[in-house]
């Protein structure tokens, strides 16, 4: 069956739009020293932006799923990157902390609920031969995203400060994003889907039947125990190499690094899965994030750290990649943005609580090795429930 030709338009306008929040998301690392300096903030502080931004818009994913199956992605998606806008020009102008936590952290965090999980979810029911290829594409997305727009951010911080530097980014979101998300259109079958008469006939599960579904609620441990692995080194990792003695550009591209190795997770990652099955090459990328994590753990300087980096990336760049798929490989089309939303809300704790975690673990001990160590622990924790989910399964996809 040959993927229709607009399929391939919305694989590549979901791939900027995830650039785009993403890319802002992960701009956080550009911005943590400013932060800290103009607010004199701990590190547990500060990283709860960070945490608050990833836990909001991971739990509020599921709502922006299920208004995309209700309203289509189009207009869900383009309002998220309005209010995402509206969250970096109202942080610009904080005088506390407590307003970067309600602009960046919480009005960013909804603006991203609104077009991540819509975005994906758009992209998986237009395919059905090479699904894991353009979910791997699209969320590519977030990979160039991150090695792109943190470095924008840093320079523009050093030459604008960093008021004017939000406000440039803000601006950058609204021409960027919007062209993107403009551009989302639902497929035929998802449109099918979304009319009371027809939905009969389209076969998936309701969100109702995914949730009354074991497979689904192992997917969804693996997803509750792999994510704090996944989301502290994008909060800590240039603070850590800072403390190396490592300088600020470096560090903060660091997490360009790990926008590489994600780029590269997801090109081929996805498409490897599509021949030797997509819940064991999860079960694997879930495997090698926690080898990862142990190159951090002895690291010393910036070649080790790098390395870090790069296979952390990969990593966590096939697993991201893998999971919309894995939603319609299990459930099919009828409620795949509210399913995969559902989903993502198991990272939201995780997201939230683990930066904030390890920033007030290094505050009291002034080390990351004991949130590393866990961290691993975790990640073996999420192959578990993945090979279990593999087991109720029967058969690689």
């Amino acid at each position: 069956m040959k993927e229709a030709p607009y399929a391939w338009v919305v694989v590549w306008a979901t791939f900027v739009a995830l650039a785009v929040i993403f890319g802002v998301s992960y701009s956080f690392a550009a911005f943590f020293a400013a932060f800290a300096a103009e607010f004199d903030a701990q590190r547990a502080d500060v990283s709860l932006v960070f945490g608050l931004s990833g836990g909001v818009y991971f739990v509020f994913g599921a709502g922006g799923g299920m208004l995309a199956d209700r309203f289509g992605p189009r207009l869900v998606t383009s309002a998220g990157m309005v209010l995402i806008a509206a969250g970096l020009l109202l942080g610009s102008a904080a005088q506390g902390m407590s307003t970067v936590y309600a602009a960046y952290g919480v009005g960013v965090g909804l603006g991203i609920a609104l077009v991540y999980t819509p975005s994906i979810g758009c992209v998986q029911p237009w395919f059905k031969q090479r699904r894991g290829l353009a979910a791997g594409l699209a969320s590519a997305g977030i990979g160039a995203g991150t090695v792109v727009v943190p470095l924008a951010a840093a320079a523009a911080i050093d030459a604008l400060q960093w008021r004017d530097a939000m406000r440039a980014l803000a601006a950058a979101v609204l021409v960027v994003g919007l062209a993107a998300t403009l551009l989302l259109k639902r497929a035929p079958v998802a449109g099918a889907a979304a009319g009371a008469a027809q939905a009969v006939r389209i076969p998936g599960a309701t969100l109702r039947e995914a949730l009354h579904d074991h497979r689904f609620w192992w997917l969804y441990a693996s997803v509750v125990l792999a994510a704090p692995g996944m989301f502290i080194p994008f909060a800590h990792v240039s603070a850590a190499a800072r403390d190396l003695g490592i300088d600020a550009p470096r560090a903060v591209g660091l997490v360009g690094l790990i926008g590489i190795g994600s780029l590269v997770g997801r090109f081929v990652i996805g498409a490897l899965a599509d021949r030797i099955g997509r819940l064991l090459t999860l079960l694997l990328m879930q495997l090698s994030s926690g080898l990862a994590l142990i190159v951090w753990l002895g690291a010393g300087g910036y070649a080790a750290l790098a390395v870090f980096a790069l296979w952390f990336g990969l990593s966590y760049g096939g697993i991201v990649s893998l999971l919309p798929a894995l939603c319609m490989d299990l459930f099919g089309a009828r409620a795949v943005a509210g399913i995969i939303g559902t989903l993502y809300t198991g990272a939201a704790l995780g997201n939230l609580a683990g930066p904030v975690l390890a920033g007030a673990v290094f505050d009291r001990s002034g080390s990351y090795a004991p949130v590393i160590v866990g961290c691993i622990a975790l990640s073996a924790l999420a192959a578990l429930a993945c090979a279990r989910l593999k087991v109720l399964r029967g058969a690689a996809y």
